[in-house]
């Protein structure tokens, strides 16, 4: 891990990177946790934890947003499978790092971020674009979603 960004100005937050690369793509924030196994479809890529706020929304493709990882050690295996289907994140951004989590990341071998200001991180919404940095340890919004 890399140390934390220093600020970077209006619309992008610096925290601290995990796993180095640069993703873009749609956000899918997460209100609570999510578990690995049982959690998430790795068939398409979505949410179907039973009771969780974000049940049916879709990370495939996207950047996953969320507070941490719960659970048992599915992480790993169930998104191995979402990378071998195509249905994975392309980056993901978490507040609290576990061990489930770790080794979900080590095998999606995607961008990751932590440590970000949460007042900032407050600011994203789901369907924003936006740009993780895992090098630089910074997350970008490059547009608000579609307003419909």
């Amino acid at each position: 891990m890399t140390e934390p960004a220093p600020s970077t100005g209006r619309g992008v937050l610096a925290g601290r990177g995990v796993l180095p690369g640069v993703a873009i793509g749609p956000a899918l924030v997460c209100t609570a946790p999510v578990s690995g196994w049982g959690g998430i479809n790795p068939a398409n890529g979505t949410i179907v934890e039973s009771g969780h706020p974000q049940r049916g929304a879709s990370f495939a493709g996207g950047v996953l947003i969320l507070p941490g990882a719960k659970g048992s050690s599915g992480w790993s295996g169930q998104f191995h499978l979402a990378k071998l289907q195509g249905t994975a994140p392309v980056a993901i951004v978490f507040e609290r790092m576990n061990s489930k989590l770790a080794l979900g990341l080590v095998v999606l071998d995607i961008p990751a971020i932590t440590d970000l200001d949460r007042t900032g991180l407050a600011e994203i919404r789901t369907g924003d674009f936006v740009r993780v940095d895992g090098t630089a340890g910074t997350l970008t919004r490059l547009s608000e979603r579609a307003v419909s």
